[in-house]
């Protein structure tokens, strides 16, 4: 089973790339938005 660590880092890169080939502007937002949450997790459960 995938640990939560892996988990988040594995989103936060699947929407960073999203983002990157994302069509439209608010598209790309919605992905970076997604990208600094599963960041976020990821650091809070790293500290």
């Amino acid at each position: 089973m995938e640990s939560n660590l892996h988990y988040y880092a594995r989103r936060a890169m699947q929407e960073h790339a999203a983002a990157r080939t994302a069509v439209t502007a608010e598209a790309r937002s919605r992905r970076l938005a997604l990208a600094q949450q599963f960041q976020a997790k990821l650091e809070a459960l790293n500290a």
